[in-house]
């Protein structure tokens, strides 16, 4: 298994693209669908956070089964985002850069700093 430092966000596109042409799913991978499917699995990603302490949380991460849960779940929003991003050439360094930059400027450190308040709150 390649680790993060070892794979490109390229490589991880080319590769669902190709698993995804091998079982010909691009007939049912279209923009809404796949932000559907994106949405659900970040909703089932919560799921085991439900109703739990930040200690029963934090307990969740060192059992090894649960832990393997919600990596799954987290590898299926990744999938899923991906796949969204593959399908209609999005280039997610580009964008995550161009948000970031858009962020910075809503949250600037000297009024961000240490405070959960949204942007609007300042």
């Amino acid at each position: 298994m390649a680790k993060d430092h070892e794979r490109s966000l390229h490589e991880i596109k080319e590769f669902i693209k190709k698993y995804c042409d091998e079982r010909d799913w691009d007939q049912f991978h279209n923009a809404k669908d796949l932000a559907i499917a994106l949405s659900i699995e970040a909703s089932e990603l919560l799921e085991p956070f439900r109703f739990k302490s930040k200690e029963e949380v934090e307990e969740l991460f060192k059992d090894p089964k649960k832990r393997e849960d919600i990596e799954d779940e987290m590898a299926d929003v990744l999938y899923f985002l991906f796949r969204l991003a593959q399908r209609y050439n999005i280039d997610l360094s580009e964008a995550f850069d161009r948000k970031m930059e858009k962020s910075s400027k809503k949250y600037p450190i000297d009024k961000a700093k240490g405070s959960n308040k949204k942007y609007n709150e300042f």
